[in-house]
């Protein structure tokens, strides 16, 4: 009888069809190319190498089967640097532009090394790729697989969050510097790290200059299946692959998930007047989607636009989703401008794009989390309606009306109290939980939550645009000075504001998403467009750390209730009818007074009575019923307890009008709500009461 003997070592890996795949006896190089006429491939010997060492030429009849030109170099291995050169037609009437003299990076390439090099004829040279091997002893590591629903998010950039010299790491501004940062994760409770763009991206100009303003952000892909050479610590080419991996691995044994930003929206290549680096050089009219034959489309706002429902172009993502989740071990992926892989090859929108469908569908990516930004930036909005029930969303609505609210606009209660309840208006008619809401408040693209509410215009003068960048719809407030200020009384408003909104996400149903350096009131001085800025506007200050240390305990101690409360973090809507055999209903509204709340009357005030869930989402029976009363209004006020509550002790656990330590009690022990059920909610403040134990 075969027994099934354990292989802790052997990792399921995923095989690329094409780029360069090494073997015991040397490299298979494939590349995809229906109208080259000839392809050619470039080997170098070292990174600084300006001429290849050796040219080897596809043969035509030997080397290219139907449109994939592929040959087998003996004795290669990896760590060898190469390009792709291709010749073809020069007729960007009709869509083409091969340049046989221009130096190409593979698609499929699975790391870079180098930058941008001009040779002696003047002609760019760009940074070569690497042949990888993804030998890697992960030890046993596997996808955490942690439910949607019990999910808090915490987007971050790589190179920002410790690239500070007040990070004090070893290895600052790297993948290994984020190993080095992670007990401070894990105090602050979040399950996974979205990490901003790490696939590759330029970082100096194809005239190998530094860029004056560089794209600090990563959206701007040069190399969708590598990671960013920039993040590595070492030098050495195809050191990005391992220590990758080694970050990886240790956030999984922290028991924190990996979410990459992916860009499958556009390339570094640009429009007509941009540089020839790959994709334009193989096969330019297949890759991106083009007007009248030859004129790039630019949904993105990037000057041009990938061609994502072609087949080819389908094919790549899926491998390139395929070889992060099985190879790097990654756990989810949130697609920025996501409303362009429902454009079709006109670029037209239309309805169940199969892309979309596609990677929901894929059995080989049914482990991941995906998330979209559900717009384009040629003016599509599908929040609420993109994909089925696998597709998760960022909730841009959740946004703006939570800043509305707690900024005291008229004819924000009844959507915030939405927002609160999941978003239903958004995902229930599409048979979609509450948990594909992704709610957030800030995140990279605006202001920082400290910037919120302490500048009513954006400041973005350094960006060198003069100040033309930038959304100018903000929904913030300064609250009497814009900027820093010492005056005690705006201070004390701004911070209990950054409470309220915090407070809000991270009890509403649905996954909150906090952007890093928020729960210690990270500034970027106004700059709600830090794209450019890889510098201290954008670099985690990690001496806020003990100076906001208050706001940190609370909001760790906001994430650890979540954790332990099914009743903020459902799988189902609340209905506003009581359930599992209760008397009262999931979810109830009332006014100040604890009337039924008049959604018309243009209040600014609302009491919430959530009840416990039902033993069927909950059977450990650890739901208690919360009490959330909401002041946004410049008035202290008198709530009072909503008569279901009457005859039960209700402990305070959040009052973001309190001084810390009273602003949170994170073993909800706090004081007890007075026995006339009387209590006052500080103007712009938010109360929160539990109950000590569920109400039949």
């Amino acid at each position: 009888m075969l027994m099934r003997q354990p292989c802790p070592d052997l990792q399921f890996a995923y095989a690329l069809p094409f780029g360069a795949t090494p073997s015991a006896t040397g490299t298979q190089f494939s590349v995809f190319s229906r109208s080259a006429t000839e392809m050619r491939l470039l080997l170098y010997n070292k990174v600084n190498d300006r001429e290849p060492a050796q040219v080897i030429d596809f043969d035509r009849d030997t080397d290219r089967w139907g449109d994939i030109w592929s040959l087998n170099v003996p004795g290669l291995e990896p760590g060898q640097l190469y390009h792709f050169q291709a010749s073809g037609p020069w007729e960007p009437e009709n869509g083409h532009r091969f340049d046989a003299s221009a130096r190409l990076i593979d698609p499929y390439a699975q790391a870079l090394a180098g930058t941008y090099q001009t040779g002696k004829d003047g002609l760019v040279r760009p940074p070569k790729c690497v042949v990888v091997d993804h030998s890697f002893d992960w030890e046993g590591d596997r996808h955490l697989r942690r439910d949607m629903s019990e999910t808090v998010i915490y987007e971050m950039h790589v190179r920002g969050f410790t690239k500070s010299r007040t990070a004090k790491v070893k290895a600052g501004g790297s993948y290994l510097g984020v190993i080095e940062k992670i007990p401070y994760l894990k105090s602050l409770g979040i399950t996974a790290v979205e990490l901003m763009p790490v696939h590759e991206f330029p970082i100096r100009d194809p005239h190998g200059k530094k860029i004056t303003r560089p794209n600090y952000w990563g959206y701007d892909p040069m190399a969708f299946f590598a990671p960013h050479r920039g993040y590595a610590h070492s030098s050495a080419p195809g050191a990005q692959v391992v220590e990758f991996k080694q970050m990886v691995k240790a956030l999984h044994a922290a028991g924190i998930e990996v979410i990459l930003d992916v860009v499958f929206n556009h390339t570094c290549e640009g429009n007509e007047n941009g540089p020839t680096l790959s994709f334009k050089g193989l096969e330019n009219q297949v890759y991106y989607i083009l007007s009248e034959g030859q004129h790039y489309c630019n949904y993105s706002g990037c000057g041009n636009t990938i061609n994502g429902n072609h087949p080819v172009v389908r094919e790549m993502i899926f491998h390139c989703l395929r070889h992060w989740v099985h190879n790097y071990h990654i756990d989810g992926f949130r697609f920025d401008l996501a409303s362009i892989l429902s454009r079709d090859r006109s670029g037209n929108l239309v309805p169940n794009p199969p892309m979309v469908e596609l990677i929901a569908e894929d059995p080989m990516l049914a482990d991941t989390k995906i998330i979209a930004e559900a717009w384009d930036a040629a003016g599509a909005y599908q929040v609420g309606s993109f994909g089925n029930h696998r597709w998760a969303e960022w909730n841009g609505r959740y946004r703006d009306d939570a800043r509305g609210f707690w900024r005291g606009d008229g004819g924000t209660l009844g959507p915030l109290a939405t927002r609160l309840a999941g978003s239903s208006d958004l995902y229930e008619h599409a048979g979609r939980p509450p948990f594909c809401s992704i709610n957030f408040i800030t995140s990279h693209d605006g202001f920082t939550m400290n910037d919120l509410v302490s500048y009513k215009d954006k400041h973005n003068d350094a960006n060198g645009e003069n100040n033309n960048d930038g959304d100018n719809h903000n929904i913030s407030d300064n609250y009497g000075v814009e900027g820093p200020t010492r005056k005690k009384c705006i201070s004390t408003i701004r911070g209990q504001q950054v409470r309220n909104m915090l407070a809000t996400l991270l009890v509403s149903q649905g996954v909150p998403m906090i952007v890093s350096g928020d729960e210690v009131r990270r500034t970027q001085k106004g700059n709600n467009n830090a794209y450019c800025q890889d510098n201290d506007i954008s670099w985690f200050d990690w001496r806020l750390v003990d100076k906001n240390a208050d706001l940190m305990r609370f909001v760790s101690g906001l994430i650890q209730f979540r954790k332990n409360q099914p009743t903020i973090r459902r799988k189902e809507y609340l209905t506003g009818r009581p359930v599992d055999g209760r008397k009262i209903p999931d979810v109830s509204w009332y006014g100040a007074d604890g009337s039924p709340l008049h959604w018309d009357q243009g209040a600014l005030a609302m009491t919430a009575y959530i009840a416990a869930p039902s033993r069927l989402d909950d059977p450990e029976g650890l739901g208690r019923d919360l009490v959330m009363m909401f002041n946004s209004t410049g008035d202290n006020l008198e709530f009072e307890l909503p008569s279901i509550g009457r005859g039960a002790i209700w402990n305070l656990f959040v009052d973001t009008s309190a001084p810390s330590p009273n602003d949170i009690y994170p073993e909800v022990d706090g004081p007890v709500a007075p026995s006339n059920r009387i209590i006052e909610v500080g103007r712009h403040s938010l109360k929160i009461f539990v109950c000590n134990a569920s109400l039949s």
